[in-house]
């Protein structure tokens, strides 16, 4: 068999797997350029080693993914140590008409779901992922992370209490949620404090993540409906939010709504509604440009694409 012929073979099977390589790295990492990188030297060690002998081509490569995406994480560590201001996730943003990424066509996890993973260990977001997201078995676990099952057991039991005590298991029927969504974004960008007291849960918590690269962006998160309200109108009128342009979108799965100046995309607001839908618990607001390469308006994809 010609080295050409391997290679081919060893391309379209990557090709085959990729998109749930990416799902897991993603999930794992939060951040697209990670990801790729991990996918990358994944491909390497996959299309050095070549095909030969491997009866479970998906599983083979699972490995690979998983355990270079555990050595990432410490670069993501160290990175993370010297960032201005909260660190949020990269939005996953699907575009106007619906298209999504295909990392978006696996079960989502939401970027409130993804901070929340943020406060496990590397190990035990890794099973939690495996096991939660992508329902593998503990057994296939354990051969993947090179752990007992036992061990498996032991980090999944863990991971899941310390993520179901911050976040609820029910969540609002979609339609509700989008309601409750647009109003929040009428009222913020409208600067109308008393509509956003109302929609405001009392308990609600605002991430502002800009890299130090966007201002004025909160170097902390900031807690309580009052402060909520006044950093939220405050933001808006500086930035003049009210002359850009508003687009929703679905963002890792949920409503969400994205504002362009110009043709380039300034934040990406997330928000993470109470278990009844009604009010609104947490915003997630991305606007380090770092973190919105991949957000574009219809025409600027289309012309990229052609």
């Amino acid at each position: 068999m010609s080295d050409s012929h391997v290679t081919d073979e060893a391309t379209d099977v990557f090709m085959d797997h990729r998109e749930l390589l990416f799902g897991l790295v993603y999930n794992m990492l939060g951040s697209v350029a990670d990801t790729e990188d991990v996918l990358q030297e994944t491909w390497l060690s996959w299309s050095g080693r070549g095909t030969e002998g491997i009866d479970n081509p998906r599983a083979y490569l699972v490995r690979i993914a998983v355990n270079q995406a555990l050595q990432r994480r410490s670069v993501i560590t160290r990175r993370r140590e010297t960032y201005v201001g909260p660190w949020l996730p990269e939005p996953l943003v699907a575009d106007d008409d619906g298209a999504e990424d295909p990392v978006l066509r696996y079960e989502s996890v939401s970027l409130a779901m993804l901070v929340v993973l943020e406060s496990l260990t590397p190990l035990e977001r890794a099973v939690f992922v495996l096991n939660e997201v992508f329902r593998y078995p503990h057994t296939e676990i354990a051969d993947i992370l090179d752990r007992t099952p036992a061990a498996v057991r032991q980090l999944a039991h863990r991971a899941r209490a310390h993520v179901h005590a911050r976040r609820p298991l029910y969540q609002a029927h979609p339609r509700v949620r989008r309601e409750a969504t647009e109003r929040f974004v009428r009222a913020a960008l409208g600067g109308d404090i008393a509509a956003l007291m109302e929609i405001l849960a009392p308990d609600v918590t605002v991430w502002a993540d800009g890299g130090g690269k966007r201002k004025p962006a909160g170097l902390r998160p900031v807690h309580g409906r009052d402060n909520a309200a006044r950093l939220i109108t405050s933001y808006a009128a500086r930035r003049g939010a009210q002359d850009m342009d508003l687009h929703y979108r679905r963002v890792n799965g949920d409503d969400a709504a994205v504002l362009f100046q110009g043709d380039s995309p300034y934040a990406v607001m997330v928000m993470d509604l109470t278990p009844e839908g009604d009010q609104v618990s947490g915003v997630y607001i991305v606007t380090n440009p770092d973190k919105l390469t991949h957000v574009y308006k219809d025409d600027d994809k289309a012309e990229e694409e052609a």
